[in-house]
């Protein structure tokens, strides 16, 4: 059912009309129970599919804001395991929305592959987006995550060549995450210019795989013209920094009223 879950929920998207609304979270920021009442929030707010992120000591794909949460996380005493109990809890009580673990190849792979494509799973885990292992190097945590169900997740940036973009787009399932910008994750000014171009690029490639953008996508007006464009809109650093306040109860509020904002901009009929 996991990855299947995942496929259903872009194809609802599409059928609506609208683009699916992809927010990040840091999971255990600033505990893992929190982080339990704010993928509820989310999903108030008309999240499609979560992005739950690893907490781990060197995440060099993410911008200040996400590294700070994830120190957070990893001080209130988060880890992978705790994750996934996290989300066989949530599934537990009848939690419905896809989730996909965003992490660094160190934890799982510290867990063994095998293990932790077992456990994530039986956890309810529905994909899988491994940050930092490119697809040359992923046979054996892609296979694994195949043999289990899961979906895999690749990146493919502005700079990725036909040959790379191919093979990304190839070992993905659930969808392609198209990197809006170069650098880091965080929030941005404005979109880039070319990045109606590239997305036309992906998601040539991709075929009939969804192709979601994200990196630096922080407003509802740059989500609403992200939306026109592409399957998917993956919101983080923008909701995550909702959580740096010293209020864990006010922050969910500010968290769920900001993504209710963000998941009504993803209809494309709308401005």
């Amino acid at each position: 059912m996991a990855k299947e879950r995942l496929e259903a929920a872009f194809k609802k998207a599409a059928a609506d009309g609208r683009s699916a609304f992809v927010p990040y979270l840091t999971a255990g920021d600033p505990t893992l129970e929190w982080t339990g009442r704010y993928l509820d929030a989310l999903a108030a707010a008309g999240a499609d599919v979560i992005e739950l992120g690893v907490p781990f000591s060197d995440p060099v794909a993410d911008g200040p804001v996400n590294q700070r949460s994830a120190e957070r996380a990893l001080a209130g005493g988060a880890t992978l395991a705790g994750v996934l109990t996290l989300v066989t809890a949530k599934r537990a009580e009848g939690f419905a929305l896809p989730l996909v673990l965003f992490t660094y190849a160190n934890p799982a792979a510290a867990m063994g592959w095998e293990s932790f494509v077992r456990r994530a799973a039986a956890a309810g885990v529905d994909g899988v987006l491994l940050v930092d292992v490119p697809v040359e190097e992923s046979a054996e945590p892609a296979a694994a995550c195949r043999a289990a169900g899961l979906g895999t997740i690749f990146l493919a940036a502005p700079t990725t060549s036909a040959e790379r973009l191919a093979a990304a787009a190839a070992a993905s399932s659930g969808f392609l995450y198209c990197v809006a910008r170069l650098g880091v994750t965080g929030t941005s000014a404005a979109l880039d210019a070319g990045l109606g171009d590239d997305l036309a690029r992906f998601k040539r490639a991709a075929g009939a795989l969804p192709v979601a953008v994200g990196f630096g996508v922080s407003t509802p007006e740059q989500a609403a013209a992200a939306a026109k464009l592409a399957d998917g809109v993956i919101v983080g650093s923008a909701l995550v920094r909702l959580l740096e306040g010293t209020d864990p109860e006010a922050n969910g509020r500010a968290l769920g009223t900001a993504a209710a904002a963000l998941a009504a901009a993803m209809r494309r009929t709308s401005c």
